[in-house]
């Protein structure tokens, strides 16, 4: 079953609560702050209840429920002790066309009360469909803890200061932009402040100097849990998101409906887009006054094509920001336990791949080019499904045979794999589901005591 989350507006309105316990008080203290005219109807109410009525806040009817009290309300909540009481306050409701709710009993309810945060206007309901409760409430409290205690006077400043520049500037793409512009700035009522100057600069003006940006930003390796804030953000508010095929529908759909969303990717070898349309994408969205997000997984800047990218930009003047984002290598480690840097046996780490760039002459063999130490971790992304050529490189180069490997496929991702072996049997090691990645080095002995010199360990977690 799939709700539609509203907002609804109940000042003024007639609300009808059947029950007057301590189960039916929770759900009188949120509807009083709408404004509902509350009536309630009950044989003996709690203290505050009783407390209530006297102060004139609500109407406390004392006797039983009558089919009649339904009459003329926007909504009704059953809260007696009684189910079948319950169950008759919300069929008959039904019948008339009324909103209702019987509390705790998820199927005689048109509608839910989610658990709240507020910070003045601002208003964050979490629903579990009447699943759990519980969890909403968990998750309630850990977004409370997130959100600063100045956000609702903020909101408010930032709302007038909406209305006003909606009042001055006629609709356009322009108005558009800096309202999105206002909503990331410190707003104040006072006539210096730079975000009101701002916003009555004429639109003429700013037509002209408005500017798309295009933010090279890293998706990490899959887990939304583990964007950064700033990334959340951009991906939220961005107009156009060009992203490559290894990022994950989950992160995908954080964006807002309205983004142009367009898959860039090339896997695998098989090419639908050429590097140069890319590029070209990204500059002609980004002169079209728009936010591009160029989103790649894992971090920007390690094993992508952002050097040519960043190249294109400054030709083209486009201005753009690298916001970073954690690396394949850094979840794969994680995933094993392994520090790749562990004092006892790794001073350093080695970040290679097999892919060798388009420019390399054909016919030229693809070399891993690596210091022949074995105090370093080597880090290898993408690095195919025949190893063979690799680990015999390696062992050409002095590595020795039971030098611990780790392949670990889908980093942080539902359906991780992590395959646990020796450079001397990597070879014969079946491939894993991409994206996939090598880590070689002792630390990966440290980090788990299953690994066998002379055998291969499959872990697989969910």
């Amino acid at each position: 079953m799939s709700l539609l989350p509203v907002f609804l507006k109940l000042d003024g309105r007639s609300g009808l609560v059947v029950g007057a316990g301590s189960v039916a008080l929770e759900k009188i203290a949120s509807l009083l702050k709408t404004g509902l005219r509350l009536r309630v109807v009950a044989p003996d109410a709690e203290p505050q209840i009783r407390r209530l009525a006297t102060e004139g806040r609500l109407e406390w009817i004392q006797r039983p429920f009558e089919i009649a009290d339904l009459d003329g309300n926007y909504l009704v909540i059953a809260a007696t002790d009684s189910a079948e009481v319950n169950a008759q306050v919300y069929n008959q409701a039904v019948e008339r066309g009324i909103l209702a709710n019987s509390v705790d009993d998820p199927p005689n309810c048109d509608f839910y009360f989610g658990s709240v945060v507020s910070r003045g206007g601002l208003q964050i309901a979490i629903s579990t469909a009447g699943e759990s409760p519980a969890v909403a409430q968990q998750l309630r409290r850990e977004i409370d803890e997130q959100l600063p205690d100045d956000l609702g006077p903020w909101l408010e400043d930032l709302g007038q200061l909406r209305r006003e520049v909606l009042a001055t500037h006629p609709r356009s793409e322009a108005r558009r932009l800096l309202l999105h512009q206002l909503a990331q700035r410190p707003v104040c009522g006072a006539a210096s402040c730079p975000s009101r100057q701002m916003a009555f600069a004429p639109l003429e003006q700013r037509a002209d100097d408005v500017k798309g940006k295009v933010y090279l930003v890293g998706a990490g390796p899959g887990d939304p849990d583990l964007l950064t804030v700033k990334a959340l953000r951009l991906i939220q508010s961005a107009d156009v998101i060009l992203h490559d095929d290894l990022v994950p529908r989950a992160i995908l759909e954080l964006a807002q409906p309205a983004a142009e969303v367009v898959n860039v990717g090339k896997r695998c070898g098989t090419k639908s887009i050429t590097q140069e349309q890319i590029n070209r994408l990204m500059v002609e969205r980004a002169r079209s006054r728009r936010n591009v997000i160029r989103l790649k997984s894992g971090d920007p800047l390690i094993f992508s094509r952002a050097a040519e990218e960043l190249a294109a930009l400054r030709e083209a003047g486009v201005p753009f920001e690298v916001v970073p984002g954690i690396t394949a290598a850094f979840a794969a480690a994680a995933a094993i336990g392994c520090s790749l840097t562990s004092r006892n046996s790794a001073s350093n780490v080695i970040f290679s791949t097999l892919h060798r760039a388009q420019s390399q002459p054909d016919g030229q063999t693809s070399r891993m080019v690596l210091p022949g130490i074995e105090d370093a971790t080597r880090v290898v992304y993408m690095p195919g499904r025949d190893l063979r050529q690799l680990a015999q490189q390696w062992l050409d180069e002095g590595i020795p045979s039971d030098f611990p490997c780790a392949l670990v496929s889908r980093a942080a991702q539902p359906g991780q794999e992590i395959r646990l072996t020796t450079l001397g049997s990597l070879g014969d090691a079946a491939p894993l589901v991409a994206p996939s990645l090598l880590i070689a080095g002792w630390a990966v002995a440290e980090a788990s005591m299953r690994l066998d010199q002379a055998e291969e360990t499959v872990l697989v977690t969910g």
